[in-house]
């Protein structure tokens, strides 16, 4: 294991090191990756937080903000979450929701093995030609983006945390699919009497390109000699939308009624956008009610320059609800907001069960 979070270190220390010039890019490459979803937070509690917390994510939220904090699930955990994006209607037939579903397992006292399945649909979109430019008289597409991860995270000790995330990418409609791989790697490091000073790095969707195929990239002609023929398109490849992560939290404790106030920050470093700065809380009151807030800025956040819609303010809460004998499990139903600026407001609800 050893061997392991050097090699994690290593390759993320490097990356961290290598940011400006591998990850800032250009702006003639914003915009040109594919595989973009893989940017959509799916879970409603780190949602609330604007995916910020790099450094203090807890369990299977952890999968989007840094696979190392999946290290800290106790015994069994399972999410389940639903975000309607940008309002669910945007211009099409049906609304574009993600749904995502997860489950962590404790093996021994230091390693956890988690799934999760995310699948994203964009709603029927009217087909359209050159020749029937109208829509609804061709018909529907619903295209479906789905992909699929495997993790495993480890403690290496009660103040260093590392795991990693493999995931299979699928993009699909009736007739065109794209598939790919990618893998998360993160580590974290606590300190302090309490813990309360936490700091983490993250380094995401890294794998090869992908591209499309399928019968949608062919078409059938005449030739000037009256033979007809196949024409196949070749579609170009998609770079992933790779980033890396720094984020640093620190812990408020007050004895009096169980309360924690953790201040976070958060800077994301992107191949294909600009890069994204956050800063946000969380406020906790005796283990059961815990409110988040976050501000995630960009250049030209204020201006018709800014090239993506995952900014702005972020907001949501948690209300934990504890049974069992010795009160060992919990229910939590999490609730989050993201303002969506030329776009309307995505909201997502999901909910936590640990048994």
């Amino acid at each position: 294991m050893k061997r392991v979070l050097s090699i994690l270190t290593v390759m993320i220390l490097t990356a961290s090191l290598s940011a400006p010039s591998a990850f800032a890019g250009n702006d003639n490459r914003r915009g040109t990756a594919g595989a973009t979803e893989l940017l959509i937070n799916p879970w409603a509690r780190s949602s609330s937080w604007g995916g910020i917390n790099t450094s203090c994510a807890r369990g299977i939220d952890a999968f989007f903000s840094n696979i190392a904090g999946l290290s800290f699930v106790e015994k069994t955990e399972f999410v389940y979450s639903n975000t309607m994006l940008y309002g669910g209607r945007n211009g099409l037939v049906s609304g574009a929701s993600v749904n995502a579903f997860g489950l962590a397992l404790r093996l021994g006292d230091a390693g956890v093995l988690g799934a999760y399945v995310m699948a994203m649909g964009c709603g029927d979109i009217y087909v359209t030609t050159p020749e029937s430019p109208e829509p609804g008289s061709n018909g529907t597409i619903s295209p479906t983006l789905m992909n699929l991860n495997v993790a495993f995270s480890y403690s290496f000790t009660t103040s260093i945390h590392g795991g990693a995330n493999i995931k299979v990418i699928t993009e699909s409609t009736d007739n065109v699919t794209a598939s790919g791989v990618a893998l998360d790697a993160g580590i974290q490091y606590q300190t302090g009497e309490n813990d309360e000073l936490k700091f983490g790095i993250s380094l995401k969707n890294i794998g090869p390109a992908l591209s499309f195929g399928g019968t949608g990239l062919s078409f059938t002609t005449v030739n000037d000699a009256g033979n007809s023929m196949t024409v196949e398109f070749r579609d170009a490849e998609m770079e992933l939308p790779t980033c890396l992560n720094i984020g640093l939290s620190y812990d408020f404790l007050f004895e009096k009624w169980e309360q924690r106030l953790t201040v976070a920050g958060n800077f994301t470093s992107n191949a294909f956008l600009r890069d994204k700065f956050g800063l946000g809380f969380e406020y906790s009151l005796l283990n059961r009610f815990q409110a988040r807030a976050a501000y995630v800025y960009e250049r030209d956040v204020f201006t018709a320059d800014r090239t993506t819609a995952n900014i702005g303010i972020h907001a949501g809460a948690s209300v934990i609800f504890p049974f069992g004998k010795e009160g060992d499990k919990s229910l939590s139903i999490d609730y989050a907001y993201r303002s969506e600026t030329n776009l309307k407001d995505s909201h997502s609800i999901g909910a936590t069960f640990k048994f």
